[in-house]
């Protein structure tokens, strides 16, 4: 198996993280995995934690209202609004903490999802733009690195279980 690019970029001066992480497998099951609830609550969330999804509608104007929930019980939710979708190409959301009632917390940040594929490789490219340079620095200070890379790699580990 050959390596598999995982890149994950912090540039300030534009207020924006880009990700590529590529995957081994076809882009019809890394776009389900990215736009399914039942399968994002598998993999959305890093280890012990869970995503629980309490409302998905993927739509343009649609959202999805979930939690990342601690092996105690403590809920962090989150809800992400959807403002433009590419079948098997390209979603994009705007990303905020909300409270338990989905009142979103705002500035939130502006999610860009780009999938494409080549050779049974899928190539997933984000870019998350923080309108406040606040708001990234401190979503990097809570771990965002570690926790989305432990949550990428669970995403991979699924895989093989989603194809049976």
């Amino acid at each position: 198996m050959k390596n598999l690019l995982f890149d994950f970029t912090v540039d300030k001066s534009t207020k924006t993280v880009f990700i590529t992480r590529q995957f081994a497998t076809e882009l019809d099951l890394v776009w389900d995995a990215f736009t399914k609830q039942e399968i994002l609550d598998q993999w959305w969330a890093p280890k012990p934690w869970v995503s629980k999804t309490k409302v998905m509608d993927f739509r343009v104007g649609g959202h999805r209202f979930y939690a990342m929930v601690s092996p105690e019980g403590q809920a962090h939710w989150a809800i992400q609004q959807y403002t433009a979708i590419s079948p098997k190409a390209n979603f994009k959301y705007l990303n905020a903490f909300a409270d338990e009632n989905a009142n979103p917390n705002l500035p939130g940040s502006d999610w860009d999802l780009n999938f494409s594929e080549e050779n049974g490789i899928t190539n997933v490219r984000i870019s998350i733009y923080n309108e406040s340079l606040e708001r990234m620095e401190q979503m990097i200070e809570m771990g965002f690195k570690e926790g989305f890379t432990m949550t990428l790699n669970e995403l991979d580990k699924l895989f093989p279980a989603l194809k049976k």
